[in-house]
């Protein structure tokens, strides 16, 4: 089967490690049969971070503009062809579920171009907005294309846009129920997808690669996060659970990998904290180097909010590295019923926290028993192996 994935969120020249997910199953579902092209929507816009004082030090919204158009509108990915169709549109706050109308030209233009060459049998969505809306107002002219649709949901429409307006909503439940078949990276947000519209849903987990072993460790203990610096991460609630236990682990340190608008507030922090030596920002990274930062670590922590999945956990445990996330959240949920390795925390509660790690770096057997734990419950049920054979089942299906 030939197969175009389309979506907003994929690695491309000024942020390689943006949407590596969807590269990820792209690629396992290359491995598992299919054949694939991949179009991403790559929006002419500098994003609102790119005003921010963080980042006048670097060109600003000027840089940010060059960095996007200076994208190749081709590149091969690990074998795979990536086309990138340029497209603006209005602010995110207020506009973000017509943005499909916005890039609907580019698309359309880029399908049927693609198509005298590659006679695609269905095409893959990344987020029901504005993905999966481009791509159905796409086919639909200047002459309709009936082809299969399916949409994978990650969250951000059902957490987001769908919750935050009623436009969201419409836009959600139009893009969900026109859908051939939808998947999602949790059971919690298969239920969402469900909830605004989809006919049904059915789990595909994201996965991680696993090492040959669980690799070298950091000989002082230490903690890490990586993810975007948003509020919402809880990069905050970490720092101040390394404050209260700097006096009993003298040598403790915290890895915080990623970049984002929240960085100057919590260097801040941090020193207000009495941690800024302990705390070490080491910015966005390539893909394979956050991994590594990561697997060093003794304990990955990310206690984060509106958490579909979470990837970083799961390629942390891949590496021996145990991990908290927050209760209540449908990814975390999902992971820690999964197997060991992977602890729950209520939300903003920074003494639970506390008390998590705490009992982990005071007890070397119990923290070496989560490590093997960790590693053994990815090996299980989290492999892109896994990944890729659910997505081409799920293409079959749609095909049917």
């Amino acid at each position: 089967m030939k197969v175009v994935v389309v979506s907003e969120f994929y690695p491309r020249q000024d942020d390689p490690v943006l949407g590596v997910w969807a590269h990820r199953q792209a690629l396992a579902a290359r491995d598992a049969g299919a054949e694939i092209k991949v179009i991403v929507l790559h929006r002419l816009v500098p994003p609102r971070a790119s005003f921010s004082q963080s980042q006048s030090s670097v060109g600003g919204p000027a840089r940010a503009l060059r960095d996007l158009a200076s994208q190749p509108s081709k590149q091969t990915l690990d074998g795979l062809d990536v086309a990138y169709v340029r497209y603006v549109s209005p602010p995110r706050a207020r506009h973000y579920q017509a943005w499909g109308a916005w890039a609907t030209p580019a698309l359309g233009l880029a399908l049927r171009r693609m198509r005298r060459s590659f006679k695609f049998d269905l095409v893959h969505a990344h987020n029901a907005v504005p993905a999966a809306d481009t791509v159905r107002r796409a086919l639909d002219r200047p002459r309709k294309l009936d082809l299969p649709l399916v949409v994978s949901v990650h969250g951000g429409d059902v957490l987001y846009t769908a919750p935050r307006s009623e436009a969201g909503r419409l836009a959600v439940e139009r893009n969900l129920a026109g859908a051939t078949d939808v998947l999602a990276n949790s059971a919690g947000i298969a239920e969402l997808a469900r909830h605004y519209g989809a006919r049904e849903a059915r789990v595909v987990h994201l996965g991680a690669d696993l090492p040959d072993s669980g690799g070298k460790r950091d000989l002082q203990p230490s903690l890490v996060t990586v993810g975007h610096l948003v509020a919402r991460k809880r990069h905050a609630d970490v720092m101040r659970a390394l404050a209260v236990l700097a006096r009993r682990y003298p040598t403790l340190r915290y890895s915080i990998v990623g970049d984002g608008p929240e960085r100057i507030a919590l260097e801040g922090l941090a020193e207000r904290l009495g941690v800024g030596e302990r705390v070490q920002f080491h910015g966005q990274l390539p893909h394979e180097e956050a991994i590594a930062v990561a697997r060093r670590c003794t304990l990955f922590a990310m206690p984060s909010t509106e958490e579909a999945f979470g990837v970083a956990y799961i390629e942390a445990m891949a590496g021996g590295v145990p991990a908290i996330g927050c209760r209540g959240e449908p990814g975390p949920e999902e992971i820690a019923a999964a197997g060991d390795g992977f602890m729950l925390v209520p939300p903003g509660d920074i003494e639970r926290l506390t008390q998590r790690i705490d009992e982990l770096l005071s007890d070397p057997v119990r923290l070496r028993e989560a490590s093997i734990r960790a590693r053994e419950t990815v090996a299980a049920n989290f492999s892109w192996r896994r990944c890729g054979e659910q997505t081409v089942a799920a293409y079959e299906q749609a095909l049917r």
